[in-house]
């Protein structure tokens, strides 16, 4: 099914581009970006592929105000988001899992109160919910690590506001197979109930679960895009494309297009990928549609 999907062969192709070049980006950059002894001001504003005026330098996507080579700070800058996204998707993943089986499996009060904490989370926007967690949590770290855990606390921050529709999903999905014949044979051989959850009953409600976290890194990419855009997520020493589109976004009306246009081409490009990756395995994992 995967080869006879052109869209499913490019988007993988894209993805897999893209995550290659940010983990091999200390082999490929040109030049480290966040390295000050590296930098020139001199080449500041370059323009993509022509000379700069007074050192002569050319830089493939040029600079930005500070000298620094756009193509070396956009392998560097999909590093921290790829890895806050995937950090964050897992983090969502393992909380709702877990909190969906034991809500559906246990039930009574426990499934109440977890339900309808999720259905309270859910009234509000994921990216307000983010900034909340963020905020509160980043008044609670001492000052002098706060940049040192600005990422961890980014993680936390965009997975506490993703966990409600992997539980919803593991949930709903858990009450149908927990009363079917082999969990009641697991029980009646002396099975516990951890055991059946995670043993028996798990394994058959991961296929919609690989689908909502396919889905929901390319969200949770834009969620640190745009929290680092609004100056709350990836502190300045790690900025991620959220960050490098924010300082590009300062030099668009003064002529300086190219500091914004490549980061938001890159993040664009990252997230559409996954999202239609996503949507294919949404449907090959679909069984009517086989």
């Amino acid at each position: 099914m995967f080869r006879r999907s052109p869209v499913a062969i490019g988007s993988f192709s894209v993805v897999a581009v893209l995550v290659l070049a940010a983990l091999l980006a200390p082999l490929i950059a040109p030049h480290d970006p966040f390295n000050p002894a590296t930098l020139n001001l001199m080449n500041g504003f370059t323009a993509p592929g022509t000379p700069n005026a007074f050192t002569g330098d050319t830089f493939l996507l040029g600079t930005d105000d500070q000298g620094r080579d756009v193509f070396s700070t956009i392998l560097y800058g999909m590093r921290i988001s790829l890895f806050v996204g995937f950090a964050a998707v897992m983090f969502a993943m393992i909380l709702g899992v877990f909190l969906g089986l034991v809500a559906a499996y246990v039930g009574g009060w426990l499934e109440t109160l977890i339900m309808r904490i999720a259905d309270i989370q859910l009234t509000f926007p994921s990216i307000l919910v983010a900034m909340l967690i963020f905020g509160v949590a980043k008044g609670f770290t001492p000052v002098e690590y706060r940049d040192q855990m600005a990422i961890w606390v980014l993680i936390i921050a965009i997975g506490l506001s993703d966990w409600v529709q992997f539980a919803r999903v593991v949930r709903g999905a858990t009450l149908v197979e927990k009363n079917k014949e082999y969990v009641q044979a697991a029980r009646m051989i002396g099975r516990t109930g951890p055991a059946i959850m995670l043993r028996h009953i798990l394994p058959n409600v991961l296929s919609p679960v690989l689908v909502i976290a396919t889905i929901s890194l390319a969200l949770a990419i834009i969620a640190e895009a745009t929290l680092s855009f609004l100056g709350v997520g990836a502190p300045p020493t790690q900025p991620s494309l959220g960050t490098l589109i924010r300082i590009g976004q300062s030099f668009l009306f003064s002529g300086e297009w190219w500091i914004l246009l490549f980061p938001a081409a890159t993040l664009l490009a990252l997230a559409l990928s996954v999202n239609l990756l996503g949507d294919w395995l949404r449907d090959a994992l679909n069984p009517r549609l086989r």
